[in-house]
């Protein structure tokens, strides 16, 4: 890999460190030195301490699936994708994603979640490699704390666009914003629902392409009693400038385990485009390990 690669993997190394302090100091969590791989046991060893602990993984399974849930996570997400332009050409992104859920009140919740993008991407035409980080998105869910009378959970607010990237290969680098939202509902080990957010540019500098850009997200997923979740969903957006669709098919397992004290949850699947740009990808892999710090 070249130089740019490595300092690529540096970067990533210091913003997951800076995002984990970040989140630990918002709780009072306590992190054992030892280290042990525990997968979650649905069934109680004995006593009222092994029912309360199966109870709260699975609350966490749970939570897992819920975009704004009450939960402090940092997920550090892995994407290859394969197959783009005429070159083959793969691209590497590791989605920095910190969500902080902040009490407002006494029925309300503000959760944040931040995309930070790192990425690797080798040219599609066969020249050079590019790498650095990509444009920021960060979206703020104001969410009951409690779901409505039909089970419904929702949450709404802005989402913002930021000028982050550090080339203009990775990201176009312009200031936007715009609304998002999410609804979902959660029953007998079940979670489907939709979210989905649409970003107009209003600033920025360069002759870079301007954003305007609708995302969606229709996701279904099942939790199993030993707290391994099947997900199936697409991360579709549409450009309204350029009338192009990209629709990646997402197919993905993860499990719930304890490091130590810490719950930390794996998740790997892979994806396929059902439609993309010119010299988009044709698939991709996936990989995600999301650090959880229960409040």
């Amino acid at each position: 890999m070249k130089l740019k690669a490595y300092k690529t993997s540096l970067l990533a190394a210091l913003s997951l460190a800076v995002a984990i302090h970040s989140a630990s100091a918002q709780t009072e969590l306590y992190f054992s030195r030892e280290f042990s791989l525990t997968p979650a046991s649905p069934e109680p060893s004995g006593g009222s301490g092994a029912a309360a602990e199966n109870d709260s993984q699975a609350e966490l399974a749970k939570k897992l699936n819920n975009p704004v849930a009450n939960l402090i996570s940092v997920p550090i997400q892995n994407n290859w994708d394969f197959g783009i332009g005429p070159a083959d050409a793969m691209k590497y992104t590791a989605n920095i994603q910190p969500v902080i859920p902040v009490s407002i009140s006494e029925n309300w919740n503000v959760i944040i979640r931040t995309i930070l993008p790192i990425i690797y991407a080798e040219s599609p035409t066969g020249g050079d490699s590019t790498s650095g980080l990509g444009d920021t998105t960060q979206s703020f869910f104001f969410s009951p704390k409690q779901p409505t009378k039909g089970g419904w959970i929702w949450g709404a607010g802005p989402a913002f666009y930021w000028p982050t990237s550090t080339d203009d290969a990775l990201g176009p680098g312009k200031v936007g914003a715009g609304p998002t939202a999410v609804l979902l509902k959660q029953e007998h080990g079940w979670t489907y629902g939709i979210l989905g957010n649409h970003i107009w540019s209003f600033a920025g500098q360069g002759d870079t392409p301007d954003v305007n850009a609708t995302f969606l997200q229709p996701f279904l997923s099942f939790t199993t009693k030993t707290y391994t979740t099947f997900t199936l969903n697409t991360e579709s957006t549409y450009d309204w400038d350029n009338h192009e669709w990209t629709v990646p098919l997402n197919l993905m397992v993860a499990q719930l385990v304890k490091i130590g004290k810490m719950p930390v949850q794996f998740q790997i699947g892979g994806r396929y485009y059902a439609e993309r740009p010119m010299n988009g990808p044709d698939w991709g892999l996936r990989f995600t390990v999301t650090f959880l710090l229960p409040k």
